[in-house]
């Protein structure tokens, strides 16, 4: 009888331990290409205007587009987004005067919106759109985050339009370096 309830208490013993099991993130990581190289061109050789934007600037108030880019559809769920210079996120970019970034949920629907680069302002109507990061012209590798303009569940695509508001217009090469989302070392302790 003793070695029967020893049994009995070494299988309860161990049915109650949590296992050990490793968890696959839903999202590897990777790079996908958001803007090829543009060259440096003159503003007022960019004829194509965007019309619906109004820069906070003594210069010409209305950008000029000097590129368009849009990614494939992402998946949101455990996803961290970055901006970087290339597809393995080890260099910078560089954007002259900004990039308008809209995040685009799967119907189409523009669900966040935010711009980084060197302006003072951008305003869409009467909303003033967020800059994200500092104001500069070059950015270092993942200095950008983009994980407060994504939703949470579902599918995204991002949509960049770099704009120039004098001077000369350029951007680097950018893409979106998708990483699984990193916990909070106090969310990990206050689940246990």
């Amino acid at each position: 009888m003793a070695r029967f309830l020893n049994l009995l208490f070494v299988v309860l013993f161990l049915s109650a331990c949590p296992k050990n099991v490793e968890v696959k993130p839903t999202v590897e990581r990777r790079g996908v290409r958001l803007l090829a190289l543009t060259a440096e061109r003159e503003t007022m050789k960019i004829t194509e205007l965007a019309r619906q934007l109004e820069a906070d600037t003594d210069q010409e108030r209305t950008p000029h587009i000097v590129a368009v880019g849009e990614s494939p559809l992402l998946p949101a769920e455990g996803a961290d987004v970055w901006l970087a210079g290339d597809e393995k996120g080890t260099m910078g970019f560089s954007v002259d005067n900004c990039m308008l970034l809209e995040v685009l949920s799967d119907d189409g629907k523009r669900v966040g919106r935010a711009a980084v680069g060197y302006l003072n302002g951008l305003s869409e109507g009467k909303e003033q759109i967020d800059l994200l990061g500092r104001r500069a012209f070059q950015f270092e590798a993942n200095e950008v985050n983009l994980a407060s303009l994504i939703p949470e569940h579902g599918r995204f695509r991002i949509r960049a339009t770099v704009l120039d508001i004098g001077g000369v217009g350029y951007v680097s090469d950018v893409f979106l370096i998708i990483a699984p989302r990193v916990t909070p070392a106090t969310d990990e302790l206050r689940a246990q």
